[in-house]
């Protein structure tokens, strides 16, 4: 316990509450557009349960990846030759699982939003709270295999019940944060409707990033070029871009309507 208490393992804790909100943003931004589906007066019951439940799987996963990496890392089918290469492993499977869902999810969505009548007709299909609670939960522990392993790493050093308690600690800590966040989130996002395919586009990177993750951790090659992992600092980069092509091009589209209707004012008055 006098593990616990030293200055270092307060400094390590801080480090892993900031780690489970900085890698649990693309998560939030997915619980946001997912609880979209429900009802609209079960959508804010669905972010909270859904995150709670979330919390609880977490701390069991944790658990079982501290008892059993080796089997989580080990790989049990692979393949050697001129066209491709690979050596799954279960980490490897699970993360290029989310990935493809993420993808076909964000696709989904902007090709919806693509077609109006389309989309108009979705809006009224909302799916059961029980599915949308299911998928958030699922994608929420497809998410946390990152920040986990990342918690491991930072935590290395300590001896296993300290190191467990410090990891369950920031988890529980930061599914709180986004408990709280994610009504926040949900309802910018319902108010500024544009920042919706902000969001499917940022949600889209992050599955072609885990997908180019899985594929490194499987040792995925096509004709003998390696799969590399897309770095953290590309994938910021890219949504910094994004965030920022987004505000010129509203302000651009709100200075061309202002100058619209000043021209129209002038040829009315003339």
């Amino acid at each position: 316990m006098a593990e616990l208490l030293t200055l270092n393992s307060l400094f390590t804790l801080l480090m892993l509450v900031l780690l489970q909100v900085v890698l649990g943003f693309d998560n939030l931004l997915y619980i946001s557009l997912e609880s979209k589906k429900a009802p609209a007066d079960k959508q804010s019951y669905v972010r909270r349960l859904g995150v709670g439940l979330a919390i609880v799987l977490r701390i069991v996963l944790l658990f079982a990846l501290m008892s059993l990496i080796q089997y989580f890392q080990d790989p049990f089918v692979s393949m050697h030759n001129k066209f491709v290469e690979f050596s799954f492993n279960v980490h490897s499977l699970i993360v290029l699982g989310g990935g493809a869902f993420i993808i076909y999810t964000a696709i989904k969505e902007i090709w919806h939003m693509m077609h109006i009548k389309e989309h108009e007709e979705t809006d009224t299909q909302r799916s059961t709270v029980g599915m949308v609670i299911f998928w958030i939960v699922i994608m929420n522990l497809v998410f946390s295999f990152d920040s986990i392993l990342s918690a491991m790493a930072l935590t290395s050093g300590m001896s296993f019940v300290p190191q467990l308690i410090l990891m369950g600690i920031a988890i529980v800590a930061g599914g709180v944060l986004m408990i709280v966040l994610a009504d926040k989130v949900a309802d910018f996002l319902q108010k500024n409707k544009m920042y919706e395919v902000l969001g499917l586009f940022i949600l889209l990177i992050v599955g072609i990033m885990l997908l180019s993750e899985g594929g490194h951790l499987a040792h995925l090659k096509f004709f003998g070029n390696p799969v590399t992992p897309m770095s953290k600092t590309t994938f910021y980069f890219v949504i910094v871009s994004l965030v920022l092509i987004d505000i010129v091009q509203g302000r651009y589209q709100k200075n061309l309507i202002l100058a619209k209707e000043k021209q129209d004012q002038t040829h009315s008055d003339a």
